[in-house]
């Protein structure tokens, strides 16, 4: 295990209230960056040796671009935004059907939102508070034990610490959430797909571009994030039922990709080929977390852990921002867990649930599953040229963000 930041014999006894976060992806470092600032003593546990680079390119929306803007990194998230230039579908023998602008797939608002790298927005928020917050890196919770003034804590490691508050940023498989609510089955929304994702070397010579190939029910996409010699490469199926016997089977996985897109056209046997070989490969259902309450007693949730949208909504890492910022505001203003966990579940919920429902409201229609809907989606998108630069998903700026000020 390695330890970064704050050391633990600067606690002040007292003076100030003690937070464990799990999860230093997204919603944690951004949680720990807003309690920091408001007088709390933060330490962030992650099960992974370092924090995780690359990943595949993520979304940053509208109330969000606010989140990051307040803590003084939208500068440089700018920099780092991939400015997609062209998103081509092709048919099931590799003819174009269209060719578009990615914002007006992506229901995005060009000039305003952005497209970055995953670990190019965790590098960024990490930036932030590795000076001023304890990182546990290589080590995660094992058991919670609120039955004392505070949250006993046994990590894997095997030391035992004692927290005010703990919260779990720790994805959508949340160990936090099992531990404190029960299995995730019961939380779990399955949206009708499994997906793949893997790296690649850019022998296509794409740039600044996505290339998705589709029949009914299947999906492969190829996507440049720049000029360099990697490609994010995308295989995503229809199936009715989730695999259960294949998520935690990495072989499983591969030969269930394998033998869904046997036949298939255009280059996918060759991606199949690439992803047998991928030392990256990610394999996972589209999903979305819902659930009726997302704390208990001194331990709460935030971001996938508790309202996972699913990637068929653009919105997981918005999502994530803001609900970090709006938990972070309502325990800086409410000196009692309990009355600051309402006022955070009152004061997002309705944003959550906005975002979650895209998914009924047409987010998964670049993945038809029949015939006939992806002849309608092919029409729609030989028609579609672009979208009107003001126009955004009512999702995008449905919460307003309050101030709050640091605790004295």
């Amino acid at each position: 295990m390695r330890s970064t930041g704050r050391s633990r014999d600067m606690r002040t006894t007292g003076a100030k209230r003690e937070v464990l976060i799990s999860g230093a992806s997204i919603s944690g470092p951004t949680l720990a960056y807003w309690l920091h600032r408001s007088g709390f003593a933060v330490t962030v546990v992650e099960k992974a040796g370092a924090l995780r680079g690359g990943g595949y390119p993520i979304d940053v929306r509208g109330t969000a671009i606010e989140v990051v803007r307040r803590m003084g990194i939208l500068p440089r998230l700018r920099d780092a935004h991939i400015d997609s230039r062209r998103c081509t579908f092709l048919n099931a023998d590799g003819g174009e059907v269209a060719s578009v602008n990615p914002s007006a797939v992506a229901g995005s608002v060009e000039g305003q939102d952005l497209e970055v790298r995953r670990g190019d927005l965790a590098a960024s928020l990490y930036a932030l508070v590795r000076d001023d917050v304890e990182f546990l890196f290589g080590d995660s919770i094992d058991t919670l034990d609120q039955s004392g003034q505070g949250v006993d804590v046994t990590f894997h490691s095997g030391r035992r610490r004692t927290f005010d508050l703990v919260v779990g940023a720790d994805g959508m498989h949340s160990h936090t959430r099992e531990s404190l609510f029960g299995p995730e089955e019961q939380f779990h929304r399955y949206l009708g797909y499994c997906f793949a994702i893997f790296t690649l070397p850019n022998t296509f010579e794409l740039s600044h571009e996505l290339v998705m190939w589709n029949t009914p029910g299947k999906a492969a996409a190829l996507y440049a994030v720049g000029d360099n010699d990697e490609l994010h490469a995308f295989l995503n199926f229809h199936r009715p039922e989730p695999p259960f016997d294949a998520l935690r089977n990495p072989d499983a996985q591969r030969d269930l990709v394998a033998t869904v897109f046997a036949g298939a056209g255009w280059e996918v046997p060759g991606l199949v080929d690439a992803m047998r070989d991928a030392d990256d490969l990610f394999f996972d259902t589209a999903g979305q977390i819902r659930m009726p309450h997302w704390s208990s007693g001194r331990v709460a949730l935030v971001g996938d852990a508790a309202y996972a949208p699913s990637f068929l909504t653009g919105q997981g890492s918005s999502l994530a921002l803001v609900g970090a910022y709006m938990l972070a505001g309502a325990l800086a203003t409410n000196r009692d867990h309990t009355a600051a966990f309402a006022a955070y579940e009152r004061d997002v919920r309705e944003f959550v649930a906005m975002n979650q429902a895209l998914v009924d409201n047409g987010a998964a229609t670049l993945f038809p599953t029949t015939t006939r809907a992806l002849e309608q989606r092919n029409t729609m998108l030989r028609n579609l040229d672009t979208m009107p630069s003001t126009t955004a998903r009512p999702a995008h700026s449905a919460l307003a963000l309050p101030e709050f000020a640091p605790m004295p």
